[in-house]
């Protein structure tokens, strides 16, 4: 394996670092730039989610053994510093002296060769140790001991602890480190789940229908799905479960007028297209015309006829609408649900945070313009956070006397994992095996 699989790592934790990026279109991006060979791509892959997954546990034994406590260090040094200490303690097949060789030359070819001996002291002092990682002691320092166990901030376990009590809390901290499951829809436009299923096995993916979501599958031994035939006929597209319950809660009917307000990438536009069997009419939406793009390149992949994709941004508005019967409004949000996809959402600042339930809350309070009497409003949110979801709910009903809640049937193998009322629904990834997901649904009554 060559430097060069660490030198693509280094330089897409650095991007994310510095520009914020999303971990998998970077990623993607930087193995696209090297070039690298299967072997290589693999190795620069795992280190780079690794380092995310880990950041602050590698901090916390990078600051134990620096000889300098509190020692400012820069980007490029700390990140040679967290991919060596990462494939000491959690990379087995890697032998250990060449974690610390390869950290040197990386830091020489990559402008911190004055670094190359520190790097090289500090790793090897890591490597004599007996117990490298020691965690702070759990009874003086309990939450700092779960943040270093787990590299999650204290805030956001004081969050979790406090709104779903410490043994869900703990829950969802393991399953942060759990491989998250692939799931697709069927596109039941062109095909049937037996055929699709038939089909994946030929190209040598393993199909495993989800009988609480009618037709969901989970797919096992994917490799590149976008490279499959069957992806590239159109016949899936992949989402996660909690989507796909959502737009069975929504249920469109064929025929239908729908309308998502916030709909990139489009994937449950698409489903809710689908099961409207391409009959209807579905007003697909986003700020961004790039976004917009994304929707109409995936509706016309899976040849779905009845999807409108076209730019509006949700929070204000220029044009006005014909009422619909169903209107989704998944908000932007912090994404605090699927931190096991993309790990680097668990390290936003707290205060980051702050201005979005009044976003959320106005683009409900502007989408709730576009239901008809007697039709159906839906919040969604892929976040766990009480601010975002329950309590942008609430705040909507108190203000919107026209609304009532409307009650959520939910397959009988979800059950609830905490208490709300029947017009929402929080899901859980250690509960529910799809990613942290909020939903709440509302009526706009008649009168």
């Amino acid at each position: 394996m060559t430097p060069n699989a660490r030198t693509a790592a280094l330089q897409a934790l650095l991007h994310v670092d510095e520009n914020e990026g999303y971990s998998n279109i970077v990623i993607d991006k930087t193995l696209r730039r090297f070039s690298l060979e299967p072997r290589d791509a693999a190795l620069a892959t795992a280190l780079f989610y690794g380092v995310l997954e880990r950041r602050i546990t590698l901090d916390y034994v990078i600051e134990a053994f620096s000889r300098n406590r509190g020692q400012i260090l820069s980007p490029t040094v700390r990140e040679i510093l967290r991919i060596g200490v990462y494939q000491i303690l959690y990379m087995e097949k890697i032998p250990t002296s060449a974690a610390v060789n390869e950290a040197v030359n990386c830091a020489k070819e990559n402008g911190a060769v004055k670094a190359s001996g520190f790097i090289n002291g500090l790793l090897r002092s890591v490597l004599r140790a007996e117990q490298p990682l020691r965690l702070p002691d759990e009874k003086r320092q309990p939450k700092k001991a779960l943040s270093v166990r787990y590299s999650c901030p204290e805030w956001l376990i004081d969050l979790w602890t406090k709104t779903y009590g410490e043994p869900l809390c703990h829950a969802i901290l393991d399953s942060l480190f759990q491989k998250a499951p692939i799931y697709a829809r069927i596109n039941t436009v062109k095909i049937t789940a037996e055929e699709l299923i038939q089909r994946l096995e030929q190209e040598g993916v393993k199909a495993i229908a989800i009988t609480p979501v009618s037709d969901a599958l989970i797919l096992q031994n994917t490799g590149a799905v976008a490279s499959l035939e069957s992806f590239q006929e159109g016949l899936f597209h992949i989402q996660d479960l909690s989507s796909q319950l959502c737009c069975v809660l929504i249920d469109p009917q064929p025929g239908e007028r729908i309308i998502d307000v916030c709909a990139a990438p489009g994937g449950k536009s698409f489903t809710m297209a689908e099961r409207m069997e391409n009959r209807g009419e579905l007003l697909a939406f986003d700020k961004y015309r790039g976004k917009v793009g994304l929707i109409r390149q995936g509706a016309e992949r899976l040849g779905l006829s009845v999807i409108r994709a076209s730019v509006r941004d949700a929070a204000e508005p220029k044009e006005a609408l014909a009422p619909a019967n169903r209107v989704l409004c998944d908000a932007p949000c912090s994404g605090l649900g699927i931190i096991r996809r993309k790990p680097e959402i668990r390290y936003k600042p707290q205060d980051s945070l702050d201005s979005l339930p009044d976003l959320q809350y106005l683009i409900l309070c502007r989408s709730s313009g576009l239901v008809e009497p007697g039709g159906l409003l839906f919040y969604s949110t892929c976040t766990l956070n009480p601010a975002e979801n329950d309590a942008v709910a609430a705040r909507f009903l108190k203000d919107h006397p026209e609304f009532e809640p409307e009650p959520l049937s939910l397959p009988k193998s979800f059950r609830r994992a905490v208490r709300e009322p029947e017009h929402q629904v929080t899901l859980l990834p250690p509960v529910h095996g799809t990613d942290g997901f909020f939903i709440a649904a509302f009526r706009r009554r008649r009168e």
